[in-house]
This record gives structure tokens, C-alpha cells and sequence, in this order.
């Protein structure tokens, strides 16, 4: 966890945000990643996110099932469920929500709006009825060769 830390603490002499995360496998460090928005142009590119995607790169498979992601803050929604879809095993971080926004980076605002219906919502997400919608999905269960996930 100590790691994480340090590599959120050395991203910020860097330029960039103050978060860093590890992915570990039967305590073996797999990937680390920092936060590389600013850097990367990519509002995705949080330090969990790259974490993972280098995680799964490495190991080479989509699921982290086994693993522990480290994270030097509590994930927002956007890197917690990015850790769901991995299937990590756990998830173990050092500041919380509290502490990011007291640094200026107000994850709770997002926390708080999954709580809301949508209707409430400053940004609409809707569904549009379209004729055909549902094709994708079915040529999914047609095709024998899919990789569940």
C-alpha cells in the first residue's frame, strides 16, 4: 500500500494527479499505474484503470480473478467498477473520498449521484427506441466462438 502512495506522491512531482494503484497476484506486483488524465488527454486514465488495463495486458486476460488492487485513494465509481468488470478479488485503498475532496477532486459527487434516479440527473441518459435494438445481442448468442465474460 506504502507503494501506491509513493507512486501517487512522485506522479504529482511529475505533473500529474496525486493517485497511484498495484494490481498483486499471490503477492506478486503485476502492474502499477498513476493517474494520466492531464497527460493522456483520457478523463479514463485513472490510476486504477491504468493499473488494470496493464494488469490484464500482462497476464494476458481480461479477468483479475485472484488479484488485489491497491489504490492510494478510495476508487470513484468509474475505477471501483472497473474493478468489478476485472473480477479483482479485492480492493484495499489508503485516503478516502473525504480526503480527495479535501485535495480538490470531489468523487463524491458521483457516489452521490448513482443514489438519484436518472430523471433527476443534470446530464440525460436515455433510452431511444429503435427498431433492431436488441440484433447485436442476438448475433452474440448466435455465434458459437464467443468468449463468455
Amino acid at each position: 500500500m506504502a507503494e501506491a502512495v509513493e507512486l501517487a506522491e512522485r506522479n504529482v512531482a511529475k505533473g500529474g494527479g496525486p493517485f497511484g494503484a498495484l494490481v498483486v497476484v499471490d503477492d506478486r506486483l503485476v502492474s502499477r499505474g498513476v493517474n494520466r488524465v492531464t497527460g493522456d488527454l483520457d478523463p479514463t486514465a485513472h490510476a486504477e484503470v491504468v493499473a488494470i488495463r496493464s494488469a490484464c495486458r500482462e497476464l494476458n486476460d481480461f479477468q483479475l480473478t485472484g488479484a488485489t488492487l491497491y489504490s492510494s485513494c478510495e476508487p470513484c465509481p468509474m475505477c471501483l467498477f472497473a474493478a468489478l468488470w476485472a473480477r479483482v478479488d479485492r480492493v484495499v485503498y489508503a485516503a478516502d473520498r473525504h480526503d480527495a475532496a479535501r485535495g480538490g477532486f470531489d468523487d463524491r459527487a458521483f457516489y452521490e449521484l448513482l443514489e438519484r434516479d436518472r430523471e433527476d440527473w443534470s446530464t440525460p441518459v436515455q433510452a431511444l427506441e429503435l427498431q433492431g435494438r436488441t440484433a447485436p445481442f442476438e448475433a452474440w448468442l448466435a455465434t458459437d466462438s464467443k468468449v463468455e465474460y
